[in-house]
């Protein structure tokens, strides 16, 4: 049923209950996770432009490698193939292009609880993930911030 199981990560607690919820579904089927981490250059100038952009993408792509490298060590432990990518672009495009480049059967991703005006403000990646995939996506909610 699944083959190929996507999991974007940014390292947090919800990316973390995402990635376990994602190694049991791999676990079942046999199937390899794909950890995914994006280098989100649509704001990436509006976080710290005093450091400058190359220096502000190194410390990103240096953060997806290590919250990658989690996913990879969590799925070695398991027994299950995995395939790790930081990439960078719009989160939700990424994620979306991704999943259709590589064949992905199963999304699986944290997302933060938020409610109320909070969401409206934040946003959330995915939601609109969900909203523009085809791929079925299981999400796993987080705590309430």
């Amino acid at each position: 049923m699944y083959d190929r199981i996507l999991v974007p990560t940014d390292g947090s607690d919800p990316a973390v209950a995402a990635t376990e919820h994602a190694l049991a579904v791999a676990e079942r089927f046999d199937a390899t996770v794909h950890a995914l981490y994006v280098v989100d250059t649509d704001g990436i100038a509006h976080e710290a432009p005093e450091l400058g952009l190359d220096v502000l993408r190194g410390a990103l792509r240096e953060e997806g490698e290590a919250a990658t490298g989690t996913v990879e060590t969590r799925a070695k432990a398991k027994g299950v193939d995995v395939t790790a990518a930081v990439v960078e672009g719009i989160a939700e495009d990424a994620i979306v292009d991704y999943a259709d480049e590589h064949g992905i059967d199963l999304i699986v991703m944290g997302t933060h609880g938020r409610h109320g005006v909070d969401r409206y403000l934040v946003g959330s990646v995915t939601e609109r993930v969900v909203r523009r995939t085809d791929v079925p996506t299981l999400v796993v909610r987080g705590e309430w911030d």
